[in-house]
């Protein structure tokens, strides 16, 4: 989202001369994207952000692959997913591409030793269940049910919870995540039609500035693997930043539904995008007000992208038996559309309250190991006659 934010104590120029009270210069730090031509934050130190003491162990945490080139349409029960202790260990990849990850997490520690960074991808963390800080490099964030928080590349950043029950639904991508294009002008404004504005974008407001040495370890993944460093001074030690590079949260329930006279198509609900998969956000809205409406969507196939929706909560109206934290894949090429009576059930329906994340991707999704410990694996028939 590019959006000009400053926070803390920054010089009138950038890179000239910035002095501490004590006449020592504070370290800049230029954190860019797309070599120096995308969004980027100047941001100044207390130490020098580059001190690394030590290099520890190195895993790997890609993906097992169950499925490679699948075609079957999925439902995977999301909360089957047991609990971890520990923020990244919960983190189980059930689909992926070579654009992204789609995750299920539920940690339980209420936060960690250690910091985190992710130098392969954007994340977008959808909090299903759960409230605590975003505390990031750049500031924190307060979250709660329904945010997402969309942390760029390449930030240092870990999350204190309020309680053990947490549930997340998150997207890795390997692309920049924004903001739809067509719901900006071209200054980079949202436009009146946009289903949201500037107004509902969360940026930092509370920034940690730590001057402390010693060993602080920073766990980076980088090509799916976690490499462990040390580093000789606290990695929040910014005394102030500007630019338009940093995470933001952005509420589902902030989302303004557009409807119409007829079924409207499932773009009128994209959120985010990126050039390789779209989020959209399915938000309590009234139904199609054309006398002769059908509010099921109409069978389609997607031919060129693979649909993971994920249900959060309500009545998902074109489903039978679906339940909070289930996700519905559906491969491209292939039909799919409203459970049998789901069209029905829909005539003379004027409003629905459910509430659901989809990701579309480009490149088709392959199945993971940690997806079929929790697949319902006749989901493909429940579209037959019974």
């Amino acid at each position: 989202m590019p959006l000009y934010h400053t926070l803390g104590k920054i010089p009138p120029k950038r890179h000239t001369q910035f002095r501490k009270p004590n006449g020592d210069l504070y370290y800049e730090q230029l954190f860019g994207t797309v070599g120096f031509d995308g969004m980027s934050t100047n941001s100044y130190h207390e130490q020098r952000p580059t001190q690394v003491k030590e290099i520890k162990k190195q895993y790997s945490v890609a993906p097992k692959i169950a499925k490679e080139n699948n075609i079957q349409s999925y439902k995977l029960k999301g909360f089957q997913v047991s609990p971890e202790k520990d923020f990244l260990e919960s983190r189980k990849i059930v689909l992926t591409n070579s654009d992204c990850h789609i995750v299920l997490s539920a940690p339980q520690n209420k936060t960690t030793e250690y910091f985190y960074k992710n130098t392969d991808s954007d994340e977008m963390i959808f909090i299903h269940k759960g409230s605590g800080k975003l505390r990031t490099i750049y500031g924190n964030i307060d979250f709660k049910y329904g945010d997402y928080l969309i942390i760029p590349r390449g930030i240092i950043y870990k999350m204190d919870f309020d309680t053990e029950d947490n549930r997340h639904f998150i997207v890795e991508s390997r692309r920049p995540i924004y903001t739809p294009k067509r719901y900006r002008n071209w200054f980079g404004q949202l436009l009146e039609h946009s289903p949201f504005c500037e107004r509902d974008i969360r940026r930092p407001y509370e920034l940690e500035t730590n001057n402390e040495s010693g060993e602080f370890v920073i766990k980076v993944k980088k090509k799916d693997e976690i490499i462990e460093m040390v580093y000789a001074s606290h990695p929040f030690d910014v005394v102030g930043y500007d630019g338009y590079n940093y995470p933001y949260a952005f509420s589902i329930h902030d989302f303004e539904p557009i409807t119409g006279r007829i079924h409207q198509p499932p773009p009128v609900h994209q959120t985010f995008e990126t050039d390789a998969f779209v989020i959209c956000s399915f938000v309590p809205r009234l139904y199609d007000y054309h006398p002769d409406s059908i509010p099921a969507p109409y069978n389609h196939s997607n031919i060129d992208s693979d649909e993971v929706l994920y249900y959060v909560d309500g009545d998902f109206m074109s489903r039978n038996d679906v339940e909070p934290g289930n996700i519905s894949l559906h491969p491209a090429g292939i039909p799919h559309g409203p459970h049998p009576g789901a069209t029905e059930r829909s005539i003379g329906k004027t409003e629905t309250k459910e509430l659901a994340v989809m990701v579309d991707t480009f490149k088709p999704l392959m199945v993971t190991e940690e997806a079929m410990k929790i697949a319902d694996e006749t989901y493909f028939q429940s579209w037959l006659d019974k």
